[in-house]
């Protein structure tokens, strides 16, 4: 095969300092109740992100079975998971908000308002036309509740998973190629200059920007992208002021959301394509990396203001662990879909409580 396959987002990276506490919490309030790996263990592949040093850490990956991404909840046991120094404001740069996938935003709303969570506003229009509102989590986390038709299977869960994300820009014309070339958003669905309205609930959320949405034209191909779903990524340029860096001084793995995933096939082909962009890679796992239920060949790159963007090319992922079945991905064809009948079978590693 000469060309990568990018599957849709795999998950989005939520370093916290207690891993446990966010995981009930992600899994009460968003579905993602199928835990896929957790491991304890030592980092040591990302040493140009955490202090040029190993840092032992804790990780839990949980999907949620309606569909969409899901959650790689990380949490430092070497030192203490760092907040930002300063207040992050509406455009400051790097993963600012995480979009979560809803079938009734209306529903939705009421509900986590009688759940007391922390509901920054009312359900909004979007320039696209479609619903959404904003919701902190417990460690203040942003998340956008976003209507959506794109659904995997029937859980009872409002919300499905990832959907994409907001992310900070400082050159809008710089930053599209990676967004739309390389990682295949080349649908431009509205790119507007104004205050925009539904944002005024964040801090600083009335200053001007330019906006800009993006989504997939072409529906994904591979193994999960049947249940990894359709995105969209929204990147925001701050037009009345100077942003900053959102992880500026931290490591990867502090508070926040530390990176975003996508799901891949052909790593070969997409180190050739990244290198042809100008976003060579800056981590390499080196063909295999055990996670103990879980392995695969992990890369980063970084976008033009440092975000950073990995790939996982999976290699073994556990189906069913209490019987002991794990799938081995690594001969199938890399641009066909699982059965559905296989990756509900993932259901079964659900917890409850």
């Amino acid at each position: 095969m000469s060309e990568h396959v990018i599957s849709g987002i795999q998950q989005m990276g939520v370093g916290v300092p207690d891993v446990n506490k966010a995981f009930t919490w992600y899994r009460k309030h968003f579905g993602m109740d199928i835990k896929v790996f957790e491991e304890a263990a030592e980092a040591n592949l990302m040493l140009p992100y955490t202090g040029g040093k190993p840092q032992s850490r804790h990780a839990i990956l949980a999907v949620n079975m309606n569909g969409g991404g899901g959650f790689e909840i990380w949490q430092y046991t070497s030192r203490k998971t760092e907040r930002a120094s300063f207040e992050v404001q509406f455009g400051d740069l790097g993963l600012y908000v995480t979009k979560i996938k809803c079938r009734n935003v209306d529903a939705c709303f009421q509900e986590m308002k009688n759940k007391n969570l922390n509901v920054l506003s009312v359900p909004h229009k979007g320039p696209n036309g479609k619903k959404h509102f904003f919701v902190k989590d417990l460690y203040d986390n942003i998340f956008q509740i976003v209507e959506s038709d794109n659904w995997f299977s029937k859980q009872p869960a409002l919300t499905g998973g990832i959907f994409g994300a907001i992310i900070g820009v400082s050159n809008m014309d710089k930053s599209l190629p990676l967004y739309q070339n390389i990682l295949g958003f080349d649908q431009v669905v509205y790119d507007k200059t104004e205050s925009f309205e539904d944002f005024y609930c964040l801090n600083e959320g009335k200053k001007r920007v330019r906006r800009v949405l993006l989504a997939n034209s072409v529906k994904r191909k591979g193994p999960f992208a049947k249940l990894l779903g359709d995105g969209e990524i929204e990147l925001i340029q701050a037009i009345e002021y100077s942003p900053k860096k959102i992880f500026e001084g931290r490591y990867w793995g502090d508070w926040g959301f530390i990176h975003l995933c996508f799901d891949i096939r052909n790593m070969d082909a997409l180190k050739e394509a990244c290198e042809k962009g100008g976003y060579p890679f800056t981590v390499d796992s080196s063909k295999s990396f055990d996670m103990g239920e879980a392995a695969g060949h992990f890369t980063y790159i970084e976008d033009p203001d440092g975000a950073l963007i990995e790939f996982v090319e999976t290699h073994k992922v556990p189906v069913v662990k209490k019987i002991g079945w794990y799938l081995n991905l690594k001969n199938r064809n890399p641009k066909s879909y699982l059965p559905d009948w296989m990756v509900k079978a993932m259901a079964f590693n659900r917890v409850k409580d």
